[in-house]
């Protein structure tokens, strides 16, 4: 039997080892005896001939030159399984340490070593969105973010979801914060108890902040512009450093905790009431509170039903008086 592991002669995506070229001519030959000249002239011949001795089904005859014989398919098949099985776990393993053997060539690669490192300005969140999973696949170590704004909408939720789990199963440190809104919104909070439970840290912060990703303190992504279309990717890591210091640390360190409960701390709920006040009284209507706030029409209800009830008021007018008498109260001379 032929000592080759001819695994590479398999078409990619196929489950047939023979074509029937070389199926017909391993039946000719067993049907004439079990044996066939080295050579062919045919060229298709030639072809199925050189795919049988590669596999191993036809061997040199060893007591007659110029000859081929037959290989029982039979113990053929046993011993090309275990090799393609041995073959077939040594590649699976090389798949998965990839991201790790590579990791230190693709910082390389996106880090020029130059003094002053560079910036590299992308436009169109899909390729934002790209770009920062190169990173992630190349095995990341640690993950910071500053996600302003509302709640993530669910598709978002769920893009992301398996790519987050796999970091964190990789050990990857990932630390989020949120705005405080998105403690009203299910989807977020069901995102956030799982992730959480796989070791990712979040927080929410309900004061204004900018958006802002750290990955590796290597490399720091900002939005360029208001409209979220841009991004640039500061490849310094200086840079990214004093980001991590100067503006995610302190951030995180102000943020409170947030695991997914249902339950809101009363810190959140009185910030975010006093917000709602804020824009009641300057006469933004329901529906901008909400999007501003990342919020229902329904919960900006709840909360301002609840307020109503707190300053003894039956209706959204009275409430509005009553909040701008106590704003004018509380800038009196004196007070």
């Amino acid at each position: 039997m032929s000592g080759k592991a001819p695994f590479g002669s398999v078409a990619a995506g196929t489950t047939t080892v023979l074509t029937s070229e070389a199926r017909d001519l391993y039946l000719r030959v067993v049907r004439a005896g079990g044996q066939h000249p080295q050579t062919a002239t045919d060229p298709v011949e030639a072809a199925a001939l050189a795919e049988l001795v590669e596999l191993g089904l036809l061997v040199p005859d060893t007591t007659e030159a110029g000859q081929l014989i037959a290989v029982d398919p039979t113990q053929l098949a046993a011993g090309l399984a275990n090799t393609w099985q041995r073959q077939a776990l040594d590649l699976l393993a090389r798949t998965t340490s990839l991201p790790t053997e590579f990791h230190d060539l693709f910082q390389a690669f996106h880090s020029p070593a130059d003094i002053g490192g560079s910036i590299e300005y992308v436009r169109g969140k899909v390729l934002i969105n790209q770009k920062i999973q190169q990173y992630v696949d190349s095995g990341m170590k640690e993950a910071l973010a500053l996600q302003p704004g509302g709640p993530r909408p669910p598709e978002l939720l769920d893009a992301t979801f398996e790519r987050d789990l796999g970091s964190l199963g990789r050990g990857t440190t990932m630390r989020t914060i949120y705005h405080a809104s998105t403690r009203y919104h299910q989807p977020t909070r069901d995102y956030v108890a799982k992730l959480t439970r796989a070791g990712g840290q979040y927080r929410t912060l309900d004061e204004p902040y900018g958006r802002l990703i750290v990955l590796d303190r290597r490399l720091a992504v900002i939005p360029v512009g208001d409209d979220m279309n841009m991004a640039a990717f500061i490849h310094e890591p200086a840079i990214a450093a004093y980001l991590t210091d100067a503006v995610f640390e302190p951030s995180w360190n102000r943020a409170l905790t947030f695991d997914g409960d249902r339950s809101v701390p009363q810190q959140v709920v009185s910030r975010l009431r006093q917000t709602i006040i804020e824009l009641l009284l300057a006469g933004t209507n329901h529906r901008v509170i909400a999007r501003r706030l990342g919020i229902s029409e329904r919960t900006l209800a709840r909360h301002i039903a609840e307020m109503r009830e707190d300053y003894n008021v039956d209706s959204l007018f009275q409430l509005g008086y009553v909040l701008a008498q106590a704003s004018a109260a509380s800038q009196l001379p004196g007070e």
